[in-house]
């Protein structure tokens, strides 16, 4: 597999493949922790607008939302190889959208968009010119389980197509839909936040009923795609740490939210350990000031546990 990055953060080296796989090494081979001097994943929100009223959308997106402005001073202090997700609300209605891309790539970051299944297949030309033009590396589709069928059918048609499925909301026939297609997903958890609080309130016995489906069957299920991952909500949420021996998973596991990663709100111009926290920065001028408060708030949160 061809590689595409190689680069040094703290005390390890990042080897990047094409396939979006990523290798870590620690510098001294007796050490076995990853200390991180800047992010190397960013969740960066771009825009709050959103016509599509998901119900259990944890961002409150709506047709009032606001966009982000983009030229903002930290934006340049991002290191070469940071992987960014950016999404909203309906990313691909930012009208910069293109123009923080080319920015981004002009500074050998690895852009990444999420969108709804609907916003895939209502721009899939602008979609697929972005990833013609080499301006995203990975495209992640949410999928709802309504007439999702034309989203997978053309999802498939891209190499780095990673489908997001909510753990409490995929049911047994999106997953059926996605087996044995040579398909990546990403598993993200529940999270009862702004909208997800109400939906939760409403819907908790579909929802259990979809995380217990999804929790009993994950074992089996894991073999019928070709990656899949979780964020660490689903991996708290579905105890994936039981399918796993300590060797695997101190070779699988990324770590704990505000090691390598945060999240950006630039709509609002704060910063967090992730989009759920409740304690949220003002943005900085510079990507590893903001960094060094959120690492230092998630070894707070580690030691006082």
């Amino acid at each position: 597999m061809k590689i595409i990055g190689v680069y040094k953060n703290g005390n390890y080296i990042v080897t990047m493949l094409e396939d979006g796989t990523k290798i870590r090494k620690t510098i001294d081979d007796n050490s076995t922790e990853f200390t991180a001097d800047f992010p190397e994943n960013i969740d960066i929100k771009i825009t709050n607008y959103c016509n599509k009223n998901c119900q259990q959308c944890h961002e409150d997106s709506n047709i009032y939302g606001k966009h982000a402005n983009i030229n903002l001073d930290f934006i340049n202090t991002l290191k070469p190889y940071t992987e960014v997700a950016l999404g909203g609300g309906l990313v691909t209605s930012h009208p910069q959208l293109k123009e923080l891309l080319v920015k981004l790539r002009k500074n050998k970051i690895f852009p990444n968009i999420t969108v709804h299944q609907d916003e895939f297949v209502d721009n899939l030309r602008f979609i697929e010119s972005l990833i013609n033009e080499r301006l995203i590396f990975g495209l992640g589709i949410s999928l709802s389980n309504k007439n999702n069928d034309i989203a997978i059918e053309e999802g498939l048609k891209y190499k780095n197509t990673v489908f997001h499925i909510i753990n409490g909301i995929v049911d047994e026939l999106t997953l059926n839909k996605l087996s044995n297609r040579n398909v990546k997903i990403l598993i993200l958890g529940f999270k009862q936040f702004r909208k997800g609080i109400q939906y939760y309130g409403r819907y908790s016995e579909k929802i259990k009923y979809n995380q217990s489906m999804l929790y009993n069957s994950l074992e089996s299920r894991i073999k019928d795609f070709k990656v899949v991952s979780f964020d660490n909500l689903a991996i708290e949420q579905l105890n994936v740490r039981r399918l796993m021996n300590e060797e695997e998973w101190q070779r699988f596991y990324m770590g704990d939210d505000g090691n390598h990663t945060m999240y950006i709100d630039l709509v609002e111009e704060k910063f967090a350990m992730n989009s759920t926290s409740n304690i949220r920065y003002n943005l900085k001028n510079n990507i590893e000031d903001m960094f060094n408060k959120v690492r230092w708030e998630a070894t707070y949160e580690k030691t006082n546990v």
